[in-house]
């Protein structure tokens, strides 16, 4: 039986449930009213008999009938409060399990698409290692062409290094991960960063601005290299050729400001949580089409969280996005 047809027998059960508790609400009810009625009536013929009352104005008057009248009210009230709880009870755990039927849904989901993400993210770089190593082996080939060949054969094994090194850390980031501090310049640090996307990009424009004499910062410097290039290579593999980006650093209120700005192809709003979770990438084609495995924007969110800072998304103008961490001084 699939999804949805699972989804639809369970919203059948909930309506016959609803609808069997409204029509028992109503026979109890119309049971209490009778009940009340066949009292009242043979307490009035008590009365009567025993001459306490002749007027009708008078038995409605008794003692008696207030009690047993005052009765018959409480057990209305009884049975709508009663009816009232279970249908609000049965609406909230309609929607905790439909809640976390979606979570689980979502999370299979996103499971299902890191395995198919991985899977190409491994794939390629294996064989374009495997085809330099077969072209060397089978082919006489130019010194000019063996430097290329080894040098695009080094890339894929940095790019496979890259992504066990995101595995192993999304995964010690659950667990076992620790911050070990420094104090260090976060300029130089940027200034590292940024001249490394240039030799990794040539063709990608990168502007900086800020100060150069800025105060240290105490933090993890690899954690917080590996925020700054995450944040780069977005920018760079989700911008159009060749990409422009901005990166801007200041100090503001005791904390540092990086943002990094694009013009690519922006995030909708309503996107801007689920970005930062584990194994999330937007459904639309063109960032799909782009390498990554839905890693990269958690390990930011969860080293920036781990400095007790703060990071946020918003759009750039004309187009694409800005990305904006902010990290305490040392106090």
């Amino acid at each position: 039986m699939t999804d949805r047809s699972l989804r639809i027998l369970s919203y059948l059960v909930i309506c016959y449930m609803l609808l069997a508790f409204g029509w028992w609400t109503i026979l109890l009810h119309n049971k209490n009213r009778d009940a009340f009625l066949a009292r009242t009536e043979i307490l009035k013929l008590t009365l009567i008999a025993r001459q306490q009352v002749t007027r009708e104005g008078e038995f409605l008057h008794t003692q008696d009938y207030l009690q047993l009248e005052s009765a018959y009210k409480r057990q209305e009230w009884m049975i709508i409060g009663e009816a009232c709880v279970f249908i609000v009870s049965l609406l909230i755990g309609v929607s905790l399990i439909n809640r976390g039927y979606g979570r689980e849904i979502q999370a299979a989901r996103q499971s299902r698409n890191f395995l198919l993400s991985v899977t190409h993210e491994l794939k390629s770089p294996i064989a374009g290692i495997r085809l330099a190593f077969e072209t060397l082996q089978r082919r006489k080939v130019s010194a000019q062409q063996a430097e290329t060949l080894v040098s695009n054969a080094i890339s894929d094994t940095d790019r496979l290094n890259d992504l066990v090194s995101d595995l192993l850390l999304s995964a010690r980031l659950e667990s076992s991960f620790q911050l070990s501090r420094t104090s260090f310049s976060f300029p130089s640090l940027l200034s590292e960063c940024t001249a490394l996307l240039r030799r990794k990009f040539p063709e990608a424009t990168i502007r900086e601005h800020f100060a150069d004499h800025l105060p240290d910062i105490s933090a993890d410097m690899t954690a917080l290299r590996s925020v700054i290039m995450n944040l780069l290579e977005n920018a760079v593999k989700y911008s159009p050729a060749p990409a422009s980006i901005d990166v801007n650093l200041r100090l503001a209120d005791g904390h540092y400001h990086l943002q990094v700005a694009d013009e690519g192809l922006g995030i909708p709003p309503g996107e801007t949580r689920n970005i930062f979770r584990k194994f999330y990438r937007l459904g639309n084609e063109d960032v799909r089409k782009t390498r990554g495995t839905g890693l990269g924007l958690y390990i930011v969110d969860q080293m920036v969280r781990a400095h007790e800072g703060q990071i946020s998304v918003g759009s750039n103008s004309p187009k694409g996005s800005v990305f904006e961490v902010i990290l305490p001084l040392p106090s």
